[in-house]
């Protein structure tokens, strides 16, 4: 007696699995069905799909284009889709219903692969072709996989036929049933063969088929001879007839004739209610899967697959400039992968850097995270302890040696000392960061930007000094609050915080303050002999320590003495290492204080009184996110801020820390200069900010600096070390 193959029935045994695995996830996952225009059939194929969706528990968004949508306008939604990290699964509604001409395979293969649940990107189906799909790596097309597992579901006699080498037929060729249907059928172990319309004697082929699939869209082409007795037949086509003796006139069939075909064989699909509610079910168990590896990727507890470098040690050792460069670089796009970074968050910077754009996790007392360690160092001479070199050379044991997740953090050396006696700060021997000659110079801009941001505020107190100094209250108040032809004056936010700090009430417009409300609002009165704020550059010069500007005759005679700052001792490098975003980062800059008031009272004059914030902010824009660069032996190093230790904190960015601790098991950083200032600090204020404190501490001393901070003769650079 033939046994009927119900996908419905299977596919609600699958609803029920699903639903139970949903429950078992810390998220729910999210799929988001794109459609162009708004075909009837179409439609109707989404209601189910969303139907199915949420009865398990997953979230499926339908976004509905309309017709006049083009390629570009689809193109940038799933570039939207493809970063939004809350969706886990897309698919395409085929065919589109446009007024413009859209390319189905080009926009099919736009979908991230790791996001494709429909398993039609020539990622997913080059995989399946090499038998490499196993559901963690890649996504099974639904019909095909729907086929299979109605087959394996069908009892112990049919699904043992694959593991016998069974002779199986797939009649139709196409992208989305037949191909990959015959690519699913081999790695089960049948001996395959494809039939299409061009193929000469079909029936005879299909005769000798223990399985057969049919999806060449022939309605009732297979007919009972066709059959092989106590054959499994699985048919995918679906088709409207004329039959009078409906209501509706029509009736639905398949490819193969089901009313005959049934007397022979051992199993079979009916339509309708045999392959359709198993793609609709494939789906949704796609996208499970999806928000699955979605989860491990995120997991901090995943170990990397990491590809680790091997050193190319000489003796005598060589300098370190030469070690780095007799040494390859991973490409970085290779780096990020293996570290669990999506292509959304990180920019590649060149072949072997890249900024990293990753969300920065918010930790509370029970998030997991990977290990805090500190490396810190005794008071150095001169020349550098070594700390540097023991942070790469410990994080590298770590990850190269014992195969843990580990990634430095390191500050980014100034071009001061790099240019100095100490030399570069990425290490040395064969514990560096490739490519170091990058490293100490200009890396991704992010001092420079400082310098910029940091020199734009110092231009805006002696302009601000100028300009009230050499204008009416109301001409000084026009142009900070200007007029518009045809738009009305308004007062912008950061003025209305000006406001709010001289109690001035907000709701008033510009028109509406009194004379001295203008007066006191646009007058800031700074006091030349208080301004804290110096200019900077990333070089030592010893002639800009203390210089004169204002010398030329269009300053009008103001002048003043003023100095040039190395650019890492800037307020600005302070703050980007200790805000949390940029938004963090914006209003910690509102609140610099540069200089005071002339009053007999002096009140402290802001960034935000000058209103430059806003500006300052847009300028360290990319300076904010971290660099990712790598070590000797191939493991990670984030690269960020270098603020000094005698006048700020001396320590990388809390952002670079929360990233890499979000990322790893172990994550190793170093405190700048000597454990008296750098961990003190480190403690005292980045542990603080951060709220996160190190699970371990290391403290590197040299022999040298040991003696000279016991009594010994002092190290002096240039001379000998005694």
């Amino acid at each position: 007696m033939v046994k009927v193959l119900s996908g419905k029935e299977v596919s609600e045994q699958i609803r029920d699995k699903l639903r139970e695995d949903v429950k078992k996830l810390s998220l729910a996952p999210v799929l988001a069905i794109v459609q162009v225009g708004g075909r009837e059939d179409s439609n109707v194929y989404i209601r189910m799909k969303k139907n199915f969706a949420e009865s398990v528990g997953v979230t499926a968004n339908h976004i509905q284009l309309p017709n006049t949508t083009n390629e570009n306008e689809l193109i940038r939604k799933l570039d939207e889709l493809n970063k939004d990290k809350s969706v886990h699964g897309i698919i395409v509604q085929l065919p589109f219903d446009s007024v413009h001409p859209i390319d189905a395979n080009k926009i099919t293969n736009l979908v991230a692969p790791y996001k494709d649940v429909d398993g039609l990107s020539n990622e997913n189906a080059g995989k399946l072709l090499h038998g490499e799909a196993d559901g963690s790596n890649s996504f099974l097309p639904c019909t095909p996989n729907g086929c299979m597992e109605l087959i394996r579901r069908s009892g112990a006699q049919i699904a043992g036929l694959c593991g016998l080498g069974a002779n199986a037929v797939v009649v139709g060729r196409s992208k989305i049933v037949g191909s990959p249907m015959a690519q699913l059928l081999i790695w089960n172990n049948a001996t395959v063969t494809v039939c299409h319309s061009k193929t000469k004697n079909i029936k005879e082929i299909v005769q000798n088929a223990d399985i057969l699939v049919v999806a060449i869209g022939q309605p009732l082409l297979v007919k009972k001879d066709w059959i092989k007795p106590g054959a499994v037949v699985i048919d995918c086509g679906i088709s409207s007839i004329p039959d009078s003796t409906k209501k509706s006139g029509s009736r639905l069939v398949g490819d193969v004739d089901y009313a005959e075909c049934k007397e022979v064989a051992g199993a079979i699909t009916p339509v309708p209610g045999g392959v359709g509610p198993m793609t609709v079910a494939m789906l949704i168990s796609n996208t499970v899967d999806a928000a699955k590896v979605a989860l491990r990727t995120q997991s901090s507890h995943q170990s990397w697959d990491i590809e680790h470098l091997k050193l190319n040690k000489l003796n005598p050792v060589p300098s370190d400039i030469a070690i780095a460069r007799s040494h390859r670089c991973k490409p970085i796009k290779q780096l990020a992968a293996e570290i669990g970074l999506l292509e959304d968050e990180y920019e590649p910077y060149g072949a072997y850097k890249a900024k990293i754009t990753k969300h920065i996790p918010v930790f509370d007392k029970n998030s997991v995270r990977g290990k805090y360690v500190v490396v810190t160092g005794i008071t150095p001479t001169p020349l550098g302890e070594g700390k540097s070199t023991t942070v790469l050379g410990l994080s590298q044991a770590l990850g190269a040696n014992l195969h843990r997740n580990v990634i430095t953090c390191i500050r980014q050396p100034s071009q001061g000392p790099t240019f100095g006696i100490k030399g570069g700060a990425a290490g040395g021997g064969y514990s560096q960061v490739i490519p170091m000659d990058e490293f100490n110079l200009h890396l991704t801009g992010d001092i420079h930007a400082i310098t910029a941001a940091n020199n734009l505020v110092s231009a805006a107190i002696d302009a601000r000094i100028f300009h009230e100094s050499t204008q009416s209250d109301t001409a000084l108040f026009s142009r900070i609050v200007p007029s518009k032809p045809g738009k009305k004056r308004v007062f912008s936010a950061i003025q209305l915080r000006r406001l709010e700090k001289l109690r001035i009430p907000t709701n008033l417009a510009p028109n509406e303050l009194s004379t001295e409300q203008k007066s006191a609002f646009a007058r800031l009165n700074i006091n030349p002999d208080s301004i804290t704020w110096n200019r900077v550059m990333d070089v030592n010069d010893r002639y800009l320590r203390q210089i004169t500007i204002g010398e030329a005759p269009t300053e009008k005679g103001f002048s003043r003495k003023t100095q040039f700052d190395i650019s890492v001792a800037s307020e600005l490098m302070a703050i980007l290492a200790l805000c949390d975003n940029l938004g963090d980062a914006k209003e910690r800059i509102g609140r610099i204080v540069v200089a005071y008031s002339k009053d007999e009272n002096p009140v402290p004059i802001t960034c935000d009184d000058l209103g430059v914030t806003g500006a300052v902010t847009v300028l360290i824009k990319d300076a904010v996110k971290p660099t990712l660069m790598q070590s000797l032996e191939g493991t990670p190093v984030f690269v960020h801020c270098g603020p000094f230790a005698n006048i700020a904190h001396g320590n990388s960015s809390i952002i670079a820390d929360k990233i890499a601790l979000d990322l790893v098991g172990e994550k190793v950083t170093e405190c700048g200069f000597g454990a008296d200032i750098g961990f003190e600090k480190f403690v005292n204020i980045k542990s603080r900010t951060s709220g996160i404190f190190p699970d371990c501490a290391v403290l590197v001393a040299t022999v040298r600096a040991l003696k000279m901070h016991g009594g010994g003769p002092n190290v002096t650079p240039g001379a000998t070390i005694p």
